[in-house]
């Protein structure tokens, strides 16, 4: 089944440490650098919000463990949950396995048997595993009660929400890597007319940039709000 899953199954073209706005995220970010560099914990849950950069973080991690030459898995639960429980057989060779939004297998026996199985085999093959929820081990809705031993073994750190400077900070960043011009008073305009949470406004300054260059137009107030309005 590994040689099933590409390494850049479900990647963003764009998750790298590099495109990551941390804001008060910095404490996580370095653990998930050192396992990426191939030091650092064997053992992390990573929980936060929607939108607070889960999946970028197990991206760039398994990216960047790749990119040094370390044999790594990226396993997005929500898009292999169709697969079977079988997705956690044939990883126990790899030396950093990252398996996003825990949530959606969260109450299913077998899949929970499943993953317990492959954190015991990654245990005794001194690899590494992170794992990423909405929640704390404690509040996940685990029926297996080992499991859920399990997913407190090692380091368990939230994303917190970013605040009003960091989001604006972040969007920045983020419109410099798609070679849009954005104002501030564009800036603070999205903040205050569009969901806040960073993966929407990712997503769309995706929309704007493919529509300014489609319209040969600068990104302006009016012309947000005539996309909104189509939007709508």
């Amino acid at each position: 089944m590994a040689e099933q899953i590409p390494l850049a199954l479900g990647f963003q073209p764009r998750a790298t440490f590099d495109e990551y706005w941390p804001g008060a995220n910095a404490e996580p970010v370095r653990h998930l650098e050192a396992i990426a560099d191939g030091d650092g914990e064997r053992f992390i849950l990573l929980w936060g919000d929607e939108g607070s950069g889960k999946s970028h973080l197990l991206q760039a991690t398994c990216r960047s463990a790749h990119r040094r030459g370390d044999s790594a898995a990226y396993l997005p639960l929500r898009l292999l949950r169709p697969l079977g429980a079988e997705i956690f057989e044939g990883l126990d060779d790899h030396a950093l396995v990252c398996i996003d939004d825990l949530d959606a297998i969260a109450g299913q026996s077998e899949f929970e048997q499943g993953l317990f199985g492959l954190y015991n085999r990654l245990r005794d093959g001194n690899a590494t595993l992170v794992v990423s929820a909405a929640g704390p081990p404690q509040q996940l809705d685990i029926g297996l009660p080992d499991l859920r031993s399990r997913l407190s073994w090692g380091l368990v750190l939230r994303l917190v929400p970013l605040d009003e400077n960091d989001t604006l900070a972040a969007i920045a960043l983020y419109a410099r890597q798609l070679g849009l011009e954005l104002s501030p008073q564009v800036s603070r305009f999205l903040l205050a007319h569009c969901r806040r949470d960073f993966t929407s406004l990712r997503h769309l300054l995706e929309r704007l940039d493919r529509a300014t260059l489609a319209a040969k137009r600068r990104l302006t107030i009016p012309f947000i709000k005539a996309l909104l309005e189509e939007l709508a």
